[in-house]
C-alpha cells in the first residue's frame, strides 16, 4: 500500500484547504488533489428573496472580492429587469470594479506570495510572511500596503465602505459621484503608478531566479477563457475587459476556438462536474468532455486572449510580458507577472474612466419592474470569470440560482498544478519543507477564493474526525 502526504491547511491563500499527495510503495509521487474543505451554499441561501436584494446578498458570499459579486449579481438584475442602464452608471461600475482588481492583485502579490519570491521558496517558514518581507524589504512591504490602500479608498469613496458597500444596485449605482470625490481619486493615482512600475521593474528582474518553477508551476497547455471586448468588425481588436463584453475561449495555441460568444449563453458551452474529493465544483469546456475539458480563467487566461489592453502603458508593458514566450504563456507562475501589469492597466483605467465628460451626471440608475423571468449577469473578478445566474417567478422572487466563481473554473487546472508540482519536487524517502512549499505555492499562483467558490451541496462524502491529544485518531463518521 501507498502512503499519503496531507498539507493541512493550505496557507496564504483565502479559505479553507488541504493537498493530498499519494505515493506508490517506492516512495514516488502518483498524483495529488486539492480539496476544498468549507462550504458556504449562497445558491440555496438566495432562493424565495426579492431579486432586488441579490448585489447586496451575494456579496456576503466574500470580505475579499465583495465588490465582483456586487458587479456580476448587479448586471444579471439589470437583466431581469431588462434595462440599459445608464453611461456615467456604468463607467462608474466600471472603476469600482478596477479598484477591487487593484486591491486584491496587490493582496495576493504583496502579502500572500511575495515571501516566495522575495525570501525564496526553501527560506525559513517562519520568516517566510509579509513581516519577513518588511524586514529584508521594507519599502515593497510598504508599496504592498499602500497599493492596496488605494483600491480600497477608490471602494470607499464610491460606495460609503471598504467591504459589502450597497451602492452597486440593480439599475445601476444608487448615488452619482461628486466633484471633491473625483479630484481627491485623481490625486492619488501619481503614487499609486509610481509604485507599480517600481514593483514591475523589480518583479522583470527576479523572476528569472525561478526558472524551474516556471517550467513545473501548472505549465500545461490547455484551454483560456474570458471577457473580452466585442469585435465583430475587426477579429484582431480584442481589446482587455473587466465588467463587460463577450466570452473568448482560445486553445494551447493560440488558436482562437469560441470568439464574441454572449455571456448569457455559457450553459451552452460549460458543464460543471462534482468530486467526491472537494466542495468545489470542477466546470469543464463541453465539447472537450470532462476532464478534458479544463481551461483557465483569471489574469494570465486574460492577457492570453486579448489582442491588447488598450491603455498606452499596460500595452507596452504586456507586449513585453507576452514576448516570454512565442505564442500562448502557459505557466501558471506567470500569474504574478500579470497581476501586475492588470494593476498597471486598472490605474491607468481608472484615470480616463473619471475624465470621462459626463462622469459626474447626476443620471446614475434605471427603474423597471421586473420583465424576465431569467437573468445571467458576467464580469471578471480578480481571480477570472464571474457569473451570476437568476430565475424569479412573477412576483420577484428568486427560485433558483447558479454561480460559477473563478476558482470554480480553475479548479482542474489546480488538481493538474499540485500533481505537477508534486511529481517533480516531493520524494517520499526525503520530504522537504521546501518542496511542500512549492506544492502549496503553485495554488498561491491562482489565489484561489474558497469562501466564493464552494455551492457543491449534498454531493460530498462528509468524514468527522475525533482526534486525541496527540493528534491520534480516536473516532471517526463518515458519510458517503
Amino acid at each position: 500500500m501507498g502512503k499519503q502526504i496531507v498539507i493541512d491547511p493550505v496557507t496564504r491563500i483565502e479559505g479553507h484547504s488541504k493537498i493530498t499527495i499519494f505515493l506508490d510503495d517506492k516512495g514516488e509521487v502518483q498524483d495529488a488533489q486539492f480539496h476544498v474543505t468549507q462550504f458556504r451554499g449562497f445558491e440555496k441561501f438566495a432562493e424565495g428573496r426579492p431579486f432586488t436584494e441579490m448585489p447586496a446578498l451575494t456579496a456576503r458570499t466574500c470580505g475579499i472580492c465583495p465588490v465582483s459579486h456586487l458587479m456580476a449579481a448587479a448586471k444579471a438584475c439589470d437583466a431581469l429587469m431588462a434595462v440599459q442602464i445608464p453611461r456615467t452608471a456604468e463607467n462608474l461600475r466600471r472603476i469600482m470594479n478596477l479598484a477591487q482588481i487593484v486591491q486584491s492583485h496587490a493582496l495576493s502579490f504583496f502579502h500572500l506570495s511575495s515571501p516566495d519570491l522575495l525570501l525564496g521558496m526553501d527560506s525559513d517558514p517562519a520568516k517566510r510572511n509579509i513581516f519577513g518581507v518588511l524586514a529584508q524589504q521594507p519599502q515593497m512591504a510598504r508599496d504592498g500596503v499602500a497599493l492596496r490602500k488605494f483600491g480600497q479608498q477608490i471602494i470607499e469613496m464610491l460606495g460609503g465602505k471598504r467591504i459589502h458597500p450597497a451602492w452597486v444596485v440593480a439599475g445601476g449605482v444608487a448615488e452619482p459621484l461628486s466633484a471633491e470625490k473625483r479630484d481627491k481619486i485623481i490625486a492619488m493615482i501619481p503614487d499609486a503608478m509610481a509604485i507599480i512600475q517600481r514593483t514591475l521593474d523589480w518583479y522583470k528582474t527576479a523572476f528569472e531566479q525561478f526558472r524551474t518553477e516556471i517550467r513545473t508551476f501548472g505549465n500545461f497547455p490547455s484551454m483560456f477563457m474570458g471577457l473580452v471586448t466585442p469585435h465583430e468588425e475587426d477579429e484582431h481588436n480584442a481589446l482587455l475587459e473587466h465588467y463587460d463584453g463577450v466570452l473568448r475561449f482560445i486553445d494551447a495555441s493560440g488558436n482562437v476556438v469560441l470568439d464574441n460568444v454572449d455571456p448569457a449563453r455559457y450553459l451552452d458551452h460549460i458543464a460543471e462536474a462534482v468530486e467526491p474529493f472537494s466542495y468545489l465544483k470542477s466546470p469543464y469546456f463541453k465539447s472537450l468532455g470532462y476532464p478534458n475539458g479544463i481551461y483557465r480563467v483569471g489574469p494570465l487566461a486574460r492577457l492570453n486572449i486579448i489582442d491588447r489592453p488598450g491603455t498606452p502603458k499596460a500595452d507596452q508593458e504586456w507586449t513585453e510580458f507576452r514576448a516570454l514566450r512565442r505564442g500562448v504563456i502557459l505557466s501558471s507562475f506567470h500569474q504574478h507577472y500579470a497581476r501586475l501589469v492588470e494593476i498597471l492597466y486598472g490605474i491607468e483605467k481608472i484615470e480616463q474612466l473619471l475624465n470621462e465628460p459626463n462622469i459626474l451626471s447626476k443620471h446614475v440608475r434605471a427603474f423597471a419592474r421586473p420583465n424576465k423571468h431569467e437573468g445571467v449577469g458576467v464580469s471578471e473578478a480578480p481571480r477570472g470569470t464571474l457569473m451570476h445566474h437568476y430565475k424569479i417567478d412573477e412576483n420577484g422572487l428568486i427560485t433558483w440560482v447558479n454561480m460559477i466563481i473563478a476558482t470554480g473554473h480553475n479548479n482542474l487546472a489546480m488538481n493538474r498544478g499540485v500533481a505537477q508540482v508534486a511529481k517533480h519536487y516531493v520524494k517520499g524517502s526525503k520530504l522537504k519543507e521546501g518542496a511542500l512549499n512549492r506544492v502549496e505555492a503553485v495554488i498561491r499562483c491562482f489565489d484561489p477564493c474558497l469562501s466564493c467558490s464552494t455551492h457543491a451541496l449534498g454531493q460530498m462524502p462528509l468524514r468527522i474526525e475525533l482526534l486525541g491529544p496527540g493528534n491520534e485518531l480516536l473516532d471517526q463518521v463518515q458519510r458517503g
